[in-house]
């Protein structure tokens, strides 16, 4: 998924070869091992750079996880938007609390469809296109990570917050979103610094609409 074909840049056959082997090669080992063994562990799906797509740590995965778990309340409803590493880590069962709330993920990548009926696949650039079955304002809070930094991806990834949430949103975007995302969603940055299994040449950072320890933490 992207922006524009005026915004990505085109490679050789031979180039994204190389760029994918070189991926691949970075994602073996011990942790990688776990990942194939566990469906629900995080990069069980492995990150494909050309959909912009970069794991949190398994650590920041847990601590968001926890976030929303805590927010959404008993019996809550929790909806991942473009965020498949927090879905994963509410499903492992690792998270206290995580077997009392439900969980979708909405995602572009087809993949994620081995998730079954957790799964929904989600396009920014239609941004309202949703199943009929998935009904405004269902979700206790939304997680959402839009995939590009840049303020058309987000205008239209929150249609999608503002259409599924009843109120409480967490968005992980990068810190030079600050100001739209506080103009869109009403949200605040907050003092905690989230991780990704690869280092990004963007600051990243979390906001919310509500009172959370994020804020301080």
């Amino acid at each position: 998924m992207s922006d524009s074909d005026d915004d990505v840049p085109t490679l050789s056959a031979h180039t994204l070869a190389a760029l994918q082997e070189f991926y691949n090669e970075t994602r073996t080992g011990p942790d990688q091992d776990r990942a194939a063994a566990d469906p629900f562990a995080v990069g069980a799906v492995e990150e494909d750079w050309r959909m912009s797509q970069f794991w949190y740590s398994d650590e920041t995965a847990a601590l968001l996880a926890e976030e929303v778990v805590r927010e959404a309340g008993e019996g809550g409803r929790i909806a991942c938007v473009s965020a498949p590493s927090v879905y994963q880590k509410l499903k492992q069962g690792a998270v206290d609390g995580s077997d009392r709330v439900s969980a979708v993920v909405l995602e572009y990548d087809r993949r994620f469809a081995t998730y079954a009926d957790d799964f929904i696949f989600y396009d920014y650039n239609e941004p309202l296109s949703l199943p009929s079955a998935v009904a405004p304002q269902s979700f206790d809070v939304v997680l959402a990570d839009p995939p590009y930094l840049s303020e058309e991806c987000l205008s239209k990834v929150a249609k999608t917050i503002r259409y599924l949430s009843k109120g409480k949103v967490l968005l992980c975007t990068g810190a030079i979103m600050e100001n739209v995302a506080k103009e869109l969603l009403g949200v605040k940055m907050c003092s905690f610094l989230p991780k990704h299994n690869r280092n990004l040449s963007n600051e990243f950072r979390c906001f919310v609409n509500y009172p959370s320890r994020l804020l301080s933490s």
